[in-house]
């Protein structure tokens, strides 16, 4: 076979052609030598010499197809009965096909004919290859003339590659002139289903009703914009139209007969079968419009309904309603906005309840693990009926900050921070708790502290009980306290635990500085007579403040020598030092020895000074032994109590006066040879808590009057409820201030001459440079 143009009689060429074809085209059996010489007679048309005749081809091929489109649909389609044409005697049936078609057959003739005219166009295209690529696709619109509009104002008919024209023709000779009558037949199959709920089952109707709708996208998928028009326009805007009167009849019947929970099931199970009934028959880009239609008439128009028992629905935790209800509200502009009121709601009834019976010592352990129980409760629910929704979480967010943070007045600040610092305290000292549970405990514990405003408030306490663990040496683990600083770095940052990680440095510091002191002594061959250990500590890390440190205390002379050896060794390696002996927080171990055993009692400085009294005398007043310790009354009655408490001392009388007699218990018995009673000075006292209310109070002060004049400093003139923004914006961190202590921190910066009023106007503040 030569590929070299040459002259062609394109009559005889075309007729040959023509008739395979026809075979092609009904799907008829061509040989493959047949097939091959029809590739190269296309060939040879469309490269005939001198002319090229592929437009004649192109033309005599589309009205081949629209002949065989319009023989289709007359001898095939709109044919009334295949008994009555076969006895008219006409060849194919034509005399009496004009009548008016039979519709229970339609759909199936239409879906046959297009069967048998799609697979074969298909073929028909393969077999004009070479036209389609060397003659149709050249003069085809690139995709940007597409998208702006071709700019040549001439021929502007851009040939379809042949494929593509037998689908076209099919739309215009087939599709334009049945289009209504055929999406009449197939809504009407589709209610079947529906009435009938068979959309589970696929049967042959199903085929048919499904290829025929296909045929509607099939015919201009070829196209690169509106594939779907035709689809659109002539079938889904009637079905989604049909469907909605569908749904507007079923929901007013359920309304009828149903509960709001009967309906909700009614509902979903109809938009289930309604998205198995699209899945089967619609093109995927009808599925949300369908939902959409069905949410519409079901659900849009009878919110109130579905609302009617929200309340109940919520109050009685009933999780399957819910899950109904939460389901069909979803799509819904704001539909969910009432039933998350709702549910917050419930959950600051439920929280506030958990914490009012709240009694006793362990207040702070019921306040932590209530609440843990309370947002572990609704997590789970959202989890498992809104499908973890952050609308829900962020609901739940918001009524754990409510209950956690609500004050009982403007003045006062929420106990929460102090007891969920007094809930790690317990957690962290030393007791029977695997390191396992406590780091389990402690993650649990960082879900309430995030809700917690006043953080600043519990830094304070978590500081001061932190310090009390580490100098009375109270810690469960080191591992387990610094796992619990890390947590809250994760939490509030570097500045959060800052001083907290210095106060870890000092007692690492302070283990070197005692073995340093060891070596010391032995260097200079000197003893203090007793087992002595010091913690050095930064005053401005640690959280004792002025107020904490008793001046007056005559120092056992035992304990005189230790001191001031290590004095002296201590301004001999740190220069221009000052140490400041904080003996109120002090303990130490003494060995008491009575007639019937000796014992190893672990106590606080005071309480040893006040033993080492009785050294040498059995008896003293009250008066005396505060008078030769130079104690203060409180302290020293405080501490005395502790003794006589422990019957380690005994009283002339039963209340404690100045001339009451204080004597050693020669007759002390205990069944532990080794205890402490240290305890119940170490508890933390109402004045303690005042006093760290106290310093948050100055802290917060200082906070705000920085911040004020950073901001002013970095704006020059504000607003005054601008400042006021920007300062809570920044401050909220760590604290949610009052606008009467901003406003005081204003006046104060005022006083100062850091920033002032602009003279022009009352509101305005700007900077003082």
């Amino acid at each position: 076979m030569s590929l070299k143009p040459r002259r062609i009689v394109f009559d005889e060429v075309w007729n040959v052609l023509r008739e395979s074809l026809q075979q092609v085209i009904t799907l008829q059996r061509v040989k493959r030598d047949v097939w091959s010489d029809r590739f190269v007679d296309v060939y040879a048309i469309c490269v005939a010499h001198p002319d090229p005749l592929a437009d004649r081809l192109y033309l005599e091929t589309k009205t081949f197809l629209e002949n065989h489109v319009q023989k289709l649909l007359v001898e095939r389609v709109l044919i009334s009965d295949p008994d009555d044409a076969s006895r008219d005697g006409a060849p194919g049936g034509t005399s009496s096909t004009l009548a008016q078609p039979a519709s229970d057959l339609l759909l199936a003739r239409y879906y046959e004919a297009w069967r048998e005219y799609s697979e074969g166009s298909q073929f028909l295209n393969f077999l004009y290859l070479y036209l389609n690529q060397q003659h149709i696709k050249k003069q085809k619109l690139n995709e940007a003339e597409v998208v702006y509009g071709c700019i040549n104002n001439g021929d502007n008919q851009e040939k379809m590659e042949i494929g593509e024209l037998a689908l076209e023709i099919w739309n215009q000779y087939m599709i334009q002139r049945l289009g209504s009558e055929l999406v009449d037949q197939i809504l009407s199959g589709i209610n079947a289903e529906r009435v009938n709920n068979i959309s589970g089952q696929c049967n042959k109707n199903t085929d048919i009703i499904r290829g025929v709708i296909q045929s509607f996208v099939a015919v201009q998928e070829y196209r690169r914009k509106g594939s779907l028009k035709l689809y659109q326009e002539l079938f889904e805007e009637r079905m989604l139209e049909e469907s909605g009167q569908n749904f507007r009849i079923v929901a007013s019947e359920l309304l009828q007969v149903c509960s709001v929970s009967q309906y909700m099931e009614r509902i979903i199970k109809k938009f289930v079968e309604e998205e198995k009934l699209a899945n089967i028959y619609l093109h995927a880009s009808s599925l949300p419009k369908l939902r959409k239609v069905c949410e519409e008439e079901m659900v849009t128009k009878h919110l109130n309904f579905l609302y009617s028992e929200c309340k109940e629905m919520v109050a009685d935790e009933r999780s399957t309603d819910l899950r109904n209800l939460y389901i069909l509200l979803k799509p819904v502009t704001d539909g969910l906005k009432r039933l998350i009121e709702v549910f917050l709601e419930h959950i600051k009834e439920q929280g506030k309840k958990t914490i009012a019976c709240m009694k006793g010592d362990s207040v702070h352990i019921q306040f932590v693990e209530n609440m843990l129980d309370v947002h572990r409760k609704y997590e789970e629910l959202i989890h498992g009926t809104f499908k973890s929704d952050p609308l829900f979480l962020g609901a739940l967010d918001k009524a754990c900050a409510r209950i956690i943070n609500e004050k009982h007045s403007n003045n006062q600040v929420s106990r929460s921070a102090e007891l969920v610092a007094k809930y790690c305290d317990s957690l962290l000292k030393k007791s029977k708790t695997t390191e396992g549970e406590i780091d389990q405990k402690l993650t649990r514990s960082i879900i309430i502290f995030k809700y917690i405003e006043d953080k600043d408030v519990y830094q304070k306490f978590y500081s001061r009980m932190l310090a009390k663990r580490l100098i009375h040496e109270q810690s469960q683990s080191m591992d387990a306290e610094e796992l619990m600083i890390n947590k809250l770095k994760q939490a509030c940052g570097y500045e959060f635990t800052n001083k907290l990680h210095r106060m870890f440095t000092d007692i690492s510091v302070s283990t070197d500085l005692n073995t340093k002191f060891g070596k010391y002594l032995n260097d200079n061959q000197l003893e203090t007579g007793i087992n002595f250990s010091v913690k050095v500590l930064q005053a401005g890390a640690w959280p004792l403040g002025p107020t904490q440190v008793v001046a007056s205390f005559a120092i056992p002379q035992e304990f005189e020598k230790s001191i001031r050896l290590f004095e002296k060794f201590y301004h001999i390696n740190f220069s221009g030092r000052k140490l400041t002996w904080l003996h109120h927080l002090c303990h130490g171990e003494m060995k008491l020895s009575f007639e019937k055993r000796n014992y190893i009692v672990t106590m606080q400085t005071y309480q040893m000074a006040i033993l080492l009294m009785f050294e040498n005398t059995d008896k003293y007043t009250c008066k005396d032994l505060q008078t030769s310790l130079q104690l203060q009354q409180e302290i020293f009655q405080r501490h005395l109590q502790s003794l006589v408490e422990a019957k380690i001392l005994l009283l002339s009388e039963e209340k404690m006066t100045d001339e009451t007699e204080v004597s050693i218990n020669v007759n002390y018995n205990n069944k532990r040879t080794k205890f402490k009673i240290t305890t119940n000075l170490q508890k933390e006292t109402p004045q303690e808590v005042e006093h760290t209310m106290n310093a948050v109070d100055e802290d917060r002060k200082m906070y705000l009057q920085a911040a004020i004049v950073r901001i002013m400093k970095s704006r020059k003139v504000l607003r005054h409820n601008a400042l006021i923004q920007e300062i809570l914006s920044q401050s909220k961190v760590s604290f949610a201030p009052n606008v009467s202590m901003i406003k005081k921190c204003i006046e104060s910066l005022i006083d100062k001459q850091y920033i002032e009023r602009t003279p022009n106007s009352g509101d305005e503040y700007s900077y003082v440079a």
